[in-house]
């Protein structure tokens, strides 16, 4: 399917640009890169009831929060999404998913926590995975000074923050991370194999290519023999049954288009409810672009539909 035009301009608009492809910057020029582009393409930020940073304790030092409020929520303790952004577990942080941290709590009508992760190159896998299952572990600790219902408990996020949230949604099936309800998966990296078929129709002129998405892997891992580390690619875990619900979105023109799908197939052949949704003429990242990418707002709100669904229905 043709990509959509909405999407097709902002290649375009890139390419007026003259942006130069990530993989061909330090780390510390791609963040500074991405970030400005955020401030392009996220759209205006949406009011919410609250929001406030916080500080989760890490066994490297404490771990940046920012706690969502939705606006429409009643007092009490609210149920809670855990929100972990992505960037290749390279780039990204609490402001470059801003918009889309509002707009969940207020759409989900929850408390969404946001992760600002430990990332590589300075900070190898498994960094990423040990700041967010301790921020977790600290939502859950501090539920009722936090307003967090914590028998209503998702984890979410898009690209690597939806490889982090399927690591830990198998960690709370296995009593190692606090209980979920469901998981968001937003366009994931769950295969560090990075060999599917998407991989190779892809091209190399995308925003994430398959070029940048392994110059985002090999900043992130130490080596070839952790790939296969269920913890680096839930898609291959022992098991997935037991897992919470799914929802999970795929990108069509996405390198990580068909390793997202087998993870739907995956869930789904272990019993797991799953919501696919499937965007046959998105790209990867698109989410972020709601400025520009018209579509990005109607699949949040496809992904806050599941959110209040699993919750009312918890327990």
């Amino acid at each position: 399917m043709p990509i959509d035009p909405d999407a097709q301009n902002l290649l375009a608009m890139l390419k007026a640009a003259g942006r130069p492809p990530l993989h061909t910057l330090s780390p510390p020029e791609a963040r500074t890169a991405y970030l400005a582009g955020r401030a392009l393409l996220q759209p205006d930020l949406p009011e919410v009831a609250e929001a406030r940073d916080l500080a989760a304790p890490g066994a490297h030092g404490p771990i940046p929060l920012r706690l969502y409020r939705g606006k429409d929520l009643a007092a009490g303790p609210a149920p809670t999404l855990i929100f972990a952004h992505g960037g290749g577990w390279v780039i990204g942080d609490l402001d470059s998913h801003d918009y889309v941290c509002r707009k969940l709590a207020n759409d989900a009508r929850c408390v969404v926590v946001a992760i600002d992760y430990r990332m590589g190159p300075e900070h190898k896998f498994p960094a990423a995975i040990e700041d967010s299952l301790a921020a977790a572990q600290y939502i859950v600790d501090q539920g009722v000074a936090l307003g967090v219902d914590t028998t209503r408990m998702a984890i979410g996020g898009d690209s690597a923050g939806g490889n982090i949230s399927a690591v830990l949604a198998l960690m709370a099936r296995d009593g190692v991370a606090p209980k979920l309800v469901h998981q968001l998966l937003l366009y994931p990296a769950v295969d560090m194999k990075m060999e599917a078929p998407s991989f190779r129709r892809i091209p190399d002129d995308y925003p994430l290519s398959p070029t940048v998405a392994r110059w985002f892997r090999d900043h992130y891992m130490t080596g070839d023999h952790e790939h296969e580390d269920w913890r680096a690619s839930p898609l291959h875990a022992p098991s997935h049954e037991g897992v919470a619900s799914a929802f999970i979105l795929t990108a069509r023109h996405d390198p990580l288009c068909d390793e997202g799908r087998d993870y739907a197939h995956k869930l789904e052949a272990a019993g797991v409810r799953v919501w696919h949704l499937d965007m046959n003429d998105q790209l990867h990242g698109f989410l972020t672009w709601g400025k520009v990418v018209r579509a990005a707002d109607a699949a949040l709100e496809m992904a806050a539909a599941s959110l209040r669904y699993a919750f009312s229905t918890a327990g």
